[in-house]
């Protein structure tokens, strides 16, 4: 208030008057200088203040020397050489290395289950690129598979097509089958094998799907018996309609031995005498080929019947009552006797597929036709159509003697890899077995080339 009524201030009382707690700090010259300091750098400790007042300089033997920036020589050394960059697999340069060769005495397909050398396509959908990689592989690609033999050497219109070189590969990869597997599995052995690859003992499985029995799937089986003495397969979706097939080519194209069977669940065994580090030599497709064209599995009329016959076929096929209703990726071992059993009270049978990929119902609809056998009607609305034929027509016969040959090979005994005959676990029961009835080469008439269940699904 007096500064603004414009009082005089008194001025601050000298320092000695003030008391020794209010008195200004006077600092040394020395603890000045260093109080100034520039922050980067530390403070000097000294133990006189003679060294401030007079400018003494320490010798250079008693100061730390700055330290120098590495050079660039000495980096280059510590510096670790850099890695080449990564190259897929799938490089179309295979590096300058030789092409794999391959051992197996027979023809790399994609899948082996979803196609059958008997089919002839009518074109290909791209040129004849290896899936393997060109020059990765020492056999040619022919679009449809790797032949093991010269394809030059077949002879369609011959009596026997096969040549002696693949009779000969046979021969010797049921040789080398039987060595392998040596002596037969006591049943105690059997059992702890089995047991020992229950989902409760061990999560190692693998997966069959929609494509079957692929090639690199091989690959898998043989690098999970490695470790142990079975795997556990799965099989589910289309490849399961025909499970005797797929048996069959298991065992065939890995050499070893199914030793139990469960629904969908098969334990495949390697053999007494496998020897992991003399594993066949095994070329992994980098892609999958694309599939050849095939003639329409639906034509416009059906043999033997008028347009107007056939429109009103399929019309009446639509309002029949449906069979069975197929899951996605389901098991459909029982549906060959389902259709056989439909065909003796309705000439028509219906399949209802909604929700499964169209590519699926129509694999499953030719495994029908040849298993069955049947003539396919329509695929509409997602449905399977299938006709059994005219009362007199030559199906009749085929499906009664299919079901008789079927019956038979339910209760007959099968051999076993060193000749002895053992009987049926019972453990197999009819339902699993019925997609082992008589393949489709002795069902299909003569006079008509099978067409493979896989590729004949993408036709034109």
């Amino acid at each position: 208030m007096r500064f603004l009524l414009g009082t005089p201030q008194t001025p601050p009382p000298p320092a000695g008057c003030l008391p020794a707690h209010r008195r200004p700090m006077l600092l040394a010259p020395g603890l000045l200088r260093r109080a100034r300091a520039p922050p980067g750098l530390p403070p000097r400790l000294h133990l006189s203040r003679l060294l401030d007042r007079y400018g003494f300089v320490a010798p250079a033997s008693l100061t730390p020397a700055p330290r120098e920036p590495p050079s660039d020589t000495a980096d280059a050394k510590k510096r670790r050489a850099k890695k080449p960059p990564y190259r897929p697999p799938s490089s179309l340069d295979c590096g300058g290395r030789p092409p794999a060769q391959s051992d197996l005495p027979f023809d790399f397909r994609f899948s082996y289950t979803e196609s059958t050398p008997a089919s002839k396509p009518i074109g290909l959908r791209e040129p004849r690129y290896s899936p393997f990689g060109p020059g990765r592989l020492d056999r040619p690609w022919t679009g449809l598979c790797a032949p093991a033999v010269d394809a030059t050497l077949r002879d369609v219109e011959a009596e026997d097509p096969l040549p002696d070189a693949e009779r000969g590969l046979e021969e010797a990869r049921r040789r080398e089958r039987e060595r392998v597997l040596g002596e037969p599995l006591t049943p105690a052995e059997r059992a702890f094998l089995v047991d020992k690859c229950q989902k409760n003992r061990t999560k190692r499985q693998i997966n069959l799907g929609r494509d079957g029995l692929t090639h690199n799937m091989l690959n898998d089986i043989h690098n999970n018996w490695k470790t142990c003495e079975a795997v556990r397969i799965k099989c589910l979706g289309v490849p399961t309609v025909d499970m005797q097939n797929v048996c069959h080519q298991l065992e065939d194209k890995t050499g070893g031995l199914i030793i139990h069977r469960h629904g969908s669940l098969l334990i495949l065994y390697r053999g007494r005498h496998y020897n992991p580090k003399k594993r066949p030599v095994i070329p992994l497709m980098l892609w999958k080929p694309a599939e050849p064209v095939y003639p329409r599995l639906i034509k416009t009329t059906i043999e033997g019947l008028t347009v107007e016959e056939t429109k009103q076929m399929r019309k009446k096929g639509l309002q029949v009552p449906v069979l069975t209703k197929l899951a996605k990726n389901g098991y459909y071992a029982s549906l060959v006797p389902m259709v056989r059993d439909a065909f003796l009270m309705d000439e028509l049978v219906r399949i209802d597929c909604k929700g499964l990929p169209k590519s699926d119902y129509k694999k499953i609809g030719v495994k029908l036709r040849d298993l069955v056998p049947c003539i396919l009607v329509s695929f509409d609305k997602e449905q399977i159509i299938v006709w059994r034929g005219k009362e007199d027509g030559s199906l009749q016969d085929q499906t009664q003697k299919s079901f008789l040959s079927f019956i038979d090979s339910d209760g007959a005994s099968v051999k076993d890899e060193t000749g002895d005959q053992e009987q049926v676990p019972s453990h197999w029961s009819s339902d699993e077995c019925s997609g082992t009835g008589t393949s489709s080469s002795d069902e299909v008439p003569n006079d008509k080339p099978v067409i493979s269940n896989l590729d004949s699904s993408r036709s034109i």
